[in-house]
C-alpha cells in the first residue's frame, strides 16, 4: 500500500472518528479551555494592576473611571476573553449536535414503533389472533432459554410464588399473575392523570429494585394503557414460569430532549 493511500485512509478514520465522537469532543474541548480561560485571567491580572497604576500616575488620581480602569486593564485580558468565547462555543456545538441526534433518534424511534405496529396488525388480521397468539408463546419460550438460570438469580417480592421472568430486563423474580394484574390496573389509573409512568415506576410496584436508565424510560398515555401479556412455560428445571412481556413496550422519555 503507498504512502499517500496510507495517509488517505489515515485520514478517513480521522475524519469518521471526529463525526461520530464530535459532541464529546467539543464537550471536551469547551472544559479545557475554561480551565485554560481561568489560567490566562490569574495570569493577566498582575500586568493589569500594574497598567491601572500605571494610568493612575498619567492621570495624576487615585481612582480611575470604569472607561479608563477598561481602556487601561481590557487588553491584558483579551486572550483570556478570546479563550472564553472559544470554550463556549464548543460547549454549545457539542450539546446542539447532541441534541439534533436525539431528536433523530426519537423521529426514528416513533416511525419504527408505529410500522411495527402496523405489522402486528396485519399479522392478526392475517392469521388470526389464536395463531398469532401461538408465535408470541413461541418468542416467550425463546426469552426464556436464550436467558437460563444458570447464576441468575430468582428475586423474591413477596407477591406471589409463581416463577416469573421480565423479557425487558431478563429478570426473573416470584410473584404470580393476579398481583401483576393488580399493578397493572393501578398503574394505569395513574398513567391516565400523569401521562407518564417510568419503567422504575413499575418496578418498584411490582417489588424489583429500580435499574440503572429506568426513570428515563416508560410508558406514555399517547400510546396507549399499559397491556402486560403473559406466556405460561416451563423453565429449564421443568418448573412453570410465567414469561411477562409488554404490547407496549416502555420507551425512552424523549420529552427530556426539548
Amino acid at each position: 500500500m503507498s504512502f499517500l493511500k496510507c495517509a488517505t485512509e489515515a485520514s478517513k478514520s480521522l475524519v469518521n472518528g471526529y463525526k461520530k465522537n464530535s459532541p464529546e469532543i467539543l464537550t471536551g474541548l469547551g472544559l479545557a479551555g475554561m480551565l485554560l480561560t481561568v489560567v490566562l485571567a490569574v495570569r493577566a491580572t498582575p500586568k493589569a494592576m500594574e497598567r491601572i497604576e500605571k494610568k493612575k500616575k498619567e492621570l495624576k488620581t487615585d481612582k480611575l473611571s470604569v472607561v479608563d480602569t477598561i481602556k487601561a486593564a481590557g487588553p491584558c485580558y483579551v486572550p483570556a476573553a478570546l479563550s472564553g468565547i472559544a470554550s463556549g462555543g464548543c460547549v454549545i456545538g457539542g450539546q446542539s449536535i447532541n441534541k439534533r441526534r436525539n431528536t433523530a433518534l426519537a423521529t426514528a424511534y416513533t416511525m419504527t414503533e408505529t410500522a411495527l405496529k402496523e405489522y402486528q396488525e396485519k399479522v392478526i388480521e392475517t392469521v388470526g389472533e389464536k395463531k398469532e397468539q401461538s408465535v408470541r408463546d413461541a418468542i416467550a419460550k425463546d426469552h426464556l432459554e436464550r436467558e437460563p438460570l444458570v447464576n441468575k438469580e430468582i428475586i423474591i417480592t413477596g407477591g406471589g410464588e409463581t416463577r416469573c421472568f421480565d423479557t425487558f430486563r431478563a429478570r426473573r423474580f416470584k410473584s404470580d399473575i393476579e398481583k401483576l394484574r393488580r399493578v397493572e390496573n393501578e398503574l394505569n389509573k395513574r398513567l391516565l392523570s400523569e401521562m407518564f409512568i417510568s419503567l422504575n415506576e413499575y418496578y418498584y410496584e411490582i417489588g424489583l429494585s429500580p435499574v440503572k436508565d429506568g426513570d428515563d424510560i416508560g410508558w406514555y398515555i399517547e400510546d396507549g394503557l399499559i397491556d402486560m401479556e403473559f406466556s405460561a412455560q416451563l423453565d429449564e428445571d421443568g418448573v412453570p414460569c410465567l414469561v411477562v412481556d409488554y404490547r407496549i413496550a416502555p420507551r425512552p422519555d424523549f420529552r427530556t430532549l426539548h
